[in-house]
């Protein structure tokens, strides 16, 4: 496709760019629709809070370990073929997820949905710098951007809609028309791109990554699953997976194919914006994993209902995405991040005020001003990283990026999904009691498994509902907190690291004198042209 077909081109493209964007998008926001459903024993699967996690995790971390490699191939090979790779590939997992008979089928299939996902990301960011130029690549990020704000409105609806009509495995089936749909613009509207001088791949950075953080969720999913914090089934995968991290890390400064080049974040600019990134995702993937239970399982929601009150993140997203080039030119880029992140910080510590009769207006207002939050901050972040990397290094600045926001999400659900179950369960210990010791660790699982056990025992379980919510909503309050904590951690280090408005250079500023001497003086020669002329 020659230079002026693709100029002429570049907006249609970005639109099919964030058809791709949409079907990875729109399942992770559907699977927290369903994730009472699924855990369900009827009807659903039966899956406990850790093979929660884990249908959350296998996608995040299979995703993350790859998305460097597959940007390397897509260098290689043509990110136009191998973004059309990885919207197949997403599709046949969704399929088989829609279609899975347990919770080890469903965390597999997801594992296969995480190597579409990973195969379609970097591509898209990708031709997107290669396609627009830098006068106007900030803002095609941000549009890039506003699709995740789109897609958290429609998966929770559209899930919500499957799930009142059909059964659960339905909410999957919705990415397959979106991937052929996809597939099918990409092949017509895409150009083809390569780096002229693509790198090897990186084969043992890529196992070691998957690995070392495979080992640290799985440690961490252990201590909140029940197991002492302090045992060797917790802290020999954690301290483990910690080590191959550190071994990881060592190895990639050592080789000149890295798969995630460590001397990147030299350079302060991208180092605070892909942590701003991974710290405003890790609670955001927290929160989001238990407002689900706390909307369905303790207010009662239909999933429908659920998912129509997620509608208020989408839109402050929405909002604020495509405005974050305009604020980062008015304001400078680390205003309007750290203004995002204490948004993001606001929402996060209203949830902690959330009880058992609290109007749902402030649950949709709380959604809104977090939603605004990641609008401002994840675009603008974004485009930082974009600009520090030349155009042939586009691949690696995309997975950078979203390997963050992969990593945060997973960590996220895991530290914080652990520690709602951990207090969860030292709430209702008390309540427990009076089951026999097989109920009483069954219904310690989650507030979901609390319900299960108190429908199976009839009228003489229902002393379990009240005990069972007013523990989920002082868990939330708990984990909350943690979360607010750490999204503030991510203000102060964007304020400290992520550079303001650049000062104009003496030389920008003589020419800007000059420029406005030139412009009085021709304003002056038309005045007296004109006066002479009367």
């Amino acid at each position: 496709m020659d230079t002026q077909t693709i100029q002429r081109r570049r907006w249609v493209i970005l639109s099919v760019l964030v058809v791709g964007l949409l079907a990875v998008v729109i399942d992770n926001t559907v699977l927290n629709v369903a994730l009472k459903t699924i855990a369900n024993p009827v009807g659903g699967l039966g899956a406990s809070q850790s093979q929660l996690e884990w249908a959350i995790n296998s996608y995040t971390l299979v995703f993350a370990g790859l998305l460097f490699t597959f940007g390397v191939i897509g260098d290689r090979v043509g990110r136009k073929r191998m973004l059309m790779i990885g919207l197949v590939v997403f599709g046949l997992g969704s399929l088989l997820s829609a279609y899975a008979h347990s919770p080890d089928q469903l965390i597999a299939a997801r594992a296969v949905m995480g190597l579409g996902g990973a195969a379609v990301m970097p591509q898209t960011l990708s031709i997107i710098s290669n396609v627009f130029e830098p006068s106007e690549r900030a803002r095609a990020i941000g549009i890039w951007a506003s699709a995740v704000g789109i897609g958290v409105a429609i998966g929770p609806v559209l899930g919500g809609l499957l799930l009142g009509h059909f059964w659960w495995g339905s909410v999957f089936l919705i990415n397959v028309p979106v991937t052929v749909l996809g597939a099918v613009a990409v092949f017509v509207l895409v150009p083809e791109s390569r780096n002229p001088a693509p790198g090897r791949i990186d084969y043992l950075g890529v196992l070691a990554s998957i690995v070392g953080l495979v080992l640290l969720v799985y440690g961490i999913v252990q201590g909140g699953d029940g197991a002492s914090w302090t045992s060797a089934q917790v802290l020999g995968p954690i301290v483990g997976g910690l080590a191959v991290l550190a071994l990881f890390a060592w190895y990639e400064t050592r080789i000149d194919h890295p798969s995630l080049d460590i001397r990147l974040f030299r350079d302060r600019r991208l180092s605070a914006s892909v942590g701003a990134i991974a710290l405003l995702f890790f609670g955001m993937g927290g929160v989001y994993f238990f407002t689900a239970f706390y909307l369905q399982n303790v207010r009662g929601y239909t999933p429908l209902a659920a998912g129509l009150l997620a509608v208020p993140f989408a839109i402050g997203q929405f909002i604020t995405s495509p405005r974050s080039a305009t604020l980062v030119n008015r304001y400078g880029a680390r205003t309007v991040a750290v203004g995002g992140l204490l948004l993001n910080a606001l929402a996060i510590a209203g949830y902690s005020f959330l009880g058992l009769s609290t109007p749902i207006i402030v649950l949709a207002v709380l959604f809104f001003i977090q939603g605004a939050g990641m609008g401002a901050t994840v675009p603008t972040a974004t485009a930082a990283v974009m600009d520090v990397l030349p155009r042939e290094r586009a691949g690696a600045g995309s997975a950078l990026t979203n390997t963050a926001r992969q990593v945060a999400v997973a960590l996220g659900v895991a530290v914080l999904g652990s520690i709602l179950a951990g207090s969860y369960r030292s709430t209702m210990s008390p309540t427990l009691a009076a089951l026999p010791a097989a109920a009483r660790t069954d219904a310690g699982q989650s507030v979901s498994a609390t319900q299960a056990v108190a429908a199976h025992l009839g009228s003489a379980g229902q002393f379990l509902i009240e005990p069972g919510n007013a523990a989920f909503v002082s868990a939330m309050r708990i984990t909350t907190l943690v979360a607010t904590a750490i999204a503030v951690l991510g203000g102060f280090i964007v304020m400290r690291w992520l550079p303001g408005r650049p000062r104009p250079t003496i030389e920008e500023l003589v020419a800007a004198e000059v420029a406005a001497a030139e412009r009085d003086l021709a304003a002056r020669r038309s005045l007296q042209r004109e006066l002479s002329e009367s």
